[in-house]
């Protein structure tokens, strides 16, 4: 798909410097087709080259955030058809940030690559592959109305997609195991009460929410120190103190001789806004 592509299943828009991918079949709760994944996968690989983005919003048409792939597929899957977590070929799009670690571009995982942040606005059902999915943010913004479930397990699953990952490093081993054995459903205060989401949006705000958080790092962070800090979270999640110390040496030395570290130095002195670069194509 080309950058001129009119997408079908989803709505992107961009407004500096907020990109939105609304995944848009409200009528079915924004339930995944393979289509759907690919021109997600398309539109964040866009919105990591377009300059004038500084980070990305996930989130959902009507009364749905996801509930997760369409049933249609999982039939079709349950008689013995490949589901689409089978072929992510498709969505190799984007290559990934390879600095990040080895592992991260299998699958979804390529979200955790992306070099600008991505946030989930959470605003309704959030079930099965769509909670991977708001799992795979950096990020979430819940709604009250939110109800969210892992589904796995009453559908004869496992955790997929990372969960059992990403999981138990969010919430703890024992509720990560509650949330995936029980497959219970979680209202959007009680997944911000046991850190499933960092932020608890009013009904109908967390689009709007998360877009004012990326405004707020555009207006006073620079966008390469957002990407470097992203890649070392995640990359230190697999290392060692001292070796993540190690390398937390090195970047800074690194970032002393950037323009970004003169610049939010004048900026200061000067008592102003900062003037940062941005992140466009590779």
């Amino acid at each position: 798909m080309s950058n001129q592509v009119e997408y079908q299943e989803i709505i992107y828009q961009v407004d500096s410097p907020v990109a939105t991918i609304t995944m848009n079949r409200p009528a079915q709760l924004n339930a995944f087709t393979n289509r759907m994944l690919m021109e997600i996968c398309h539109a964040v690989d866009r919105a990591e080259q377009d300059e004038s983005v500084v980070g990305i919003v996930l989130t959902g048409a009507g009364r749905g955030f996801s509930a997760g792939m369409d049933i249609n597929a999982l039939d079709r899957a349950a008689g013995g058809e490949r589901r689409a977590s089978e072929d992510l070929s498709a969505l190799a799009a984007s290559p990934g940030d390879a600095s990040i670690g080895e592992g991260y571009d299998t699958g979804f995982l390529y979200l955790l690559t992306v070099r600008k942040p991505v946030i989930a606005a959470v605003n309704g059902a959030c079930a099965g592959l769509g909670f991977c999915f708001a799992l795979l943010a950096d990020i979430r913004f819940v709604e009250p109305q939110a109800k969210i479930t892992t589904a796995f397990v009453q559908r004869g699953l496992v955790a997929e997609h990372g969960s059992s990952w990403l999981l138990p490093r969010l919430i703890g081993t024992g509720k990560a195991l509650d949330l995936l054995w029980s497959g219970r459903k979680l209202s959007g205060e009680e997944a911000h009460a046991i850190g499933l989401a960092e932020y608890l949006s009013g009904a109908g705000d967390s689009a709007r929410e998360a877009g004012n958080y990326i405004r707020q790092l555009a207006a006073s962070g620079s966008p390469t120190s957002v990407m470097v800090m992203k890649r070392q979270v995640y990359r230190h999640l697999q290392t060692g103190v001292t070796d993540a110390t190690r390398e937390s040496i090195r970047l800074m030395n690194e970032s002393l001789v950037r323009d970004d570290f003169k610049e939010g130095v004048r900026s200061f002195i000067e008592r102003r806004p900062p003037n940062f670069k941005r992140i466009g194509a590779a």
